[in-house]
C-alpha cells in the first residue's frame, strides 16, 4: 500500500485503522474496541480462550514500537522498550512470535526488523531502535530487575502465583522513569489477584482502562463448536472459559460473592467502634509449626459482627504469644475463644483468669466451625475490611487471599480464617438455617 502522510498521522493515534491499512488485518469488534480505549496508564483485558488477546497486543505492540508511544519528554533516555512477559518463558514467547510472524507476512516496509536474537532470551530490534523482548516472571520477577521499560505487556497474569509482588514490588518500578504503560491480559483463573486488581482499577476510571471479552466475538472461531460446547460443559466452565467472567474455582468454603458483600471500608471499623452498646469476641487459631498464630477480634453491633482488628505472628515463643492474647483482651474486653488442641493444661494455666472457651479442633469440630463462618456470611452477618501484613521476605499476607483461597479440600493453613470461626463460634443459634457441612479434608 501507500504510505501517504495523511493515514500515517491517522495510524498514529487510531490502532485499528493502522492494523487494517498498515498491516492488512482487520480485528473483531471487541480487538478494535480494545485497541481503541486501552491507551490510560494501566488497561486490564480479561477474555475467555480463544478470543484473540494475544493477537490484539501483538498488534499493540507493533503500533507502540513503531512510533514510540509515549510523553515526548523521555525520549532522551534513548532506545523505546516494550516487554511481552508471562509465568513462563514459552507462554511470554506467544505475543513475541506473533508480532515476529505479522512484521514478516504483513508489512510491506523493508528493514523493519534491523536485528533478531533467541539467546539470552528472545528480542528483536527494529530499525527505528525500538527494541521488543520476551521475559519470564519467575522467581518473583527477579529477571526484570535491572531493566525499564516504556510497554509491559503482562499475558496470563491471573495465573502468576506472585502476581502482587510481581505487578507492585517489581513491574511498576520498570516503567516509573517513562511513566510507561502496564497491559494485564489473562483468560480469568477463579477470583484471585487478577480479580481483585480489575476491581481496583474500576474506581480509577480516569487512570486505567478495563474490558472483558467473550469468546464469541471473535468471528473467525467456529460458532458452532464453540455453542456445541455451552451445551456440554457446565455453567461455571461456560462463564470462565468462554464468557471470560470471574467465578470460583469450586468447593470453596466461602463463596467469592460472600466475600464480596462482607468487605466494608476501614472507616466503616472507627464508626463502629465509636457507637454505643457494643461487645468483644476475640477468637485466636495457635500457631501449628509452619502455621502463623492469628487473632481476630469481632465487634457485635445491631445484630452484626464486624472484624475491629487483627494479629498475626509467626515463629514466636509461647510466653509472647501469650501476652500478645493477654493484650488484646485489655484492649477489647470481652469473649475469649482459643484453639486448645494439644494445648489445654497450658491454655487454662496460662489465660485461666479470662474463662477462655477452649475449642478443641476434630474434623467434625472443624466441619461444625467453618459451616458456621459460611451461614454468617450466608446471611450478611460478618464484615471486615482488607487486612493486610507484613508476612517476611518482602511478600505480603492478606485477609482476603486468604479466605478465598480456604477450600474444604484444604484449608490446614487458614489460620485467619479459623480465628475468625472461633470469634464467632459463640453467636451460633440452633434456629438458624441449617448448612449442611461440605464435608472434605477438614
Amino acid at each position: 500500500m501507500e504510505f501517504n502522510e495523511k493515514a500515517w498521522r491517522r495510524a498514529v493515534h487510531d490502532i485499528p485503522f493502522f492494523a487494517k491499512e498498515f498491516l492488512g488485518i482487520t480485528p473483531h469488534k471487541g480487538q478494535a474496541a480494545w485497541l481503541k480505549n486501552s491507551d490510560r496508564g494501566e488497561n486490564l483485558l480479561v477474555t475467555g480462550n480463544r478470543w484473540g488477546k494475544s493477537f490484539a497486543e501483538a498488534i499493540k505492540v507493533i503500533h507502540h514500537a513503531l512510533f514510540m508511544i509515549r510523553d515526548p519528554q523521555y525520549d532522551k533516555p534513548g532506545k523505546y522498550h516494550v516487554i511481552t512477559a508471562s509465568i513462563t518463558q514459552d507462554q511470554a514467547r506467544i505475543i513475541f512470535d506473533t508480532v515476529v510472524r505479522i512484521l514478516r507476512s504483513n508489512c510491506e516496509a523493508d528493514g523493519l526488523i534491523t536485528k533478531m536474537a533467541q539467546t539470552p532470551y528472545p528480542h528483536l530490534v527494529l530499525g527505528n531502535g525500538a527494541v521488543i523482548e520476551a521475559r519470564s516472571t519467575q522467581r518473583r520477577g527477579q529477571y526484570l530487575l535491572g531493566h525499564d521499560y516504556d510497554f509491559f505487556v503482562f499475558d496470563e497474569v491471573a495465573f502468576e502465583e506472585e502476581a502482587d509482588f510481581v505487578v507492585n514490588e517489581v513491574i511498576k518500578m520498570r516503567l516509573a522513569d517513562r511513566e510507561g504503560m502496564l497491559d494485564l491480559v489473562s483468560t480469568p483463573n477463579g477470583r484471585n489477584w487478577f480479580y481483585r486488581k480489575m476491581l481496583e482499577m474500576k474506581e480509577k476510571p480516569r487512570l486505567a482502562y478495563i474490558q472483558n471479552g467473550d469468546t464469541r466475538e471473535n468471528h473467525y472461531i467456529s460458532k458452532k463448536y464453540l455453542n456445541l460446547q455451552t451445551e456440554f460443559l457446565s455453567d461455571k466452565r461456560v462463564s470462565q472459559n468462554i464468557m471470560g467472567q470471574f467465578v470460583d474455582s469450586g468447593g470453596e468454603v466461602i463463596p467469592g460473592k460472600f466475600v464480596d458483600r462482607a468487605l466494608i471500608d476501614k472507616s466503616i471499623i472507627q464508626d463502629i467502634l465509636k457507637s454505643d452498646n457494643i461487645t468483644f469476641i476475640t477468637g485466636w487459631d495457635l500457631a501449628r509449626k509452619q502455621t502463623a498464630t492469628v487473632g481476630v477480634t469481632i465487634a457485635c453491633h445491631k445484630g452484626d459482627c464486624t472484624v475491629v482488628d487483627l494479629v498475626r505472628l509467626k515463629n514466636r515463643d509461647w510466653n509472647v504469644v501469650f501476652e500478645a492474647i493477654r493484650g488484646q483482651q485489655r484492649k477489647f474486653p470481652g469473649r475469649l475463644v482459643l484453639d486448645s488442641t494439644g494445648l489445654g493444661d497450658v491454655v487454662e494455666s496460662q489465660l485461666g483468669d479470662y474463662a477462655p472457651l477452649a475449642v478443641v479442633f476434630t474434623p467434625k469440630s472443624k466441619a461444625a466451625l467453618l459451616t458456621n463462618v459460611e451461614l454468617f456470611h450466608s446471611m450478611d452477618k460478618i464484615h471486615y475490611s482488607r487486612w493486610e501484613l507484613p508476612d517476611g521476605t518482602g511478600k505480603t499476607w492478606s485477609f482476603e487471599d486468604e479466605l478465598r483461597s480456604a477450600t474444604w479440600d484444604d484449608n490446614n493453613l487458614c489460620d485467619s480464617l479459623m480465628a475468625l470461626a472461633l470469634a464467632i463460634w459463640p453467636l451460633r443459634k440452633t434456629d438458624l438455617p441449617v448448612i449442611r457441612p461440605r464435608l472434605g479434608k477438614v
